[in-house]
């Protein structure tokens, strides 16, 4: 048995979404009382931390709803289904930075929200860039600028919180870590 683990006794989907759906489930607590649970089931998603040979960061800024503001970000996106979280990676390298990566390594594998929602990103580290042939080819829905930053530069965004989502500020931390704990040797993080 699982620590704590809440048993579910009924599961209602109350809405089906493109990217999400919304359940209540009633649950027995360990106590044995029961409890309602809204919860989000997301497909997954993925981000990447491109570094360029010159050791910047490639991000994106983009206007997020939620917020009602723009914040600089790391490449992500949804994982399609059926798809391998490496090829999403891949494939939403390219399409929003117009970057391709010889050389991906999963870095993590994290949960966003784990209080109401299933979303894992898996953050992985792409090496070996070179621009597309093609470009970026982003979504007819999505509106991004194309940013290269140094590590220090990034830490300044977070402090200003031009940078406010946590997969964009651990991949930053991340990035800084392996940084100096490697001194400055040649682009392998």
């Amino acid at each position: 048995m699982k620590k704590f683990e809440e048993k579910t006794i009924s599961s209602e989907r109350i809405y089906e979404g493109k990217v999400i759906n919304l359940k209540v489930d009633e649950v027995k607590l360990p106590n044995g009382n029961t409890s309602k649970r809204e919860l989000i089931e997301h497909p997954g998603a993925v981000a990447i931390l491109a570094i360029t040979p010159e050791r910047k960061i490639i991000m994106v800024e983009q206007y997020r709803k939620a917020l009602e503001r723009s914040i600089i970000e790391v490449p992500a996106g949804k994982i399609e289904k059926g798809e391998a979280p490496e090829v999403t990676a891949m494939r939403e390298l390219e399409e929003e930075t117009g970057y391709t990566a010889s050389a991906l390594e999963l870095i993590q594998s994290f949960s966003t929200s784990p209080g109401f929602a299933d979303e894992v990103i898996h953050l992985y580290l792409a090496e070996g860039l070179e621009k597309a042939e093609t470009g970026a080819a982003l979504d007819e829905d999505e509106f991004v600028e194309l940013l290269e930053v140094t590590i220090e530069e990034a830490e300044e965004m977070m402090g200003d919180n031009r940078i406010y989502d946590a997969k964009t500020a651990f991949a930053v931390l991340w990035a800084k870590q392996r940084l100096s704990i490697e001194n400055g040797s040649n682009l392998r993080l």
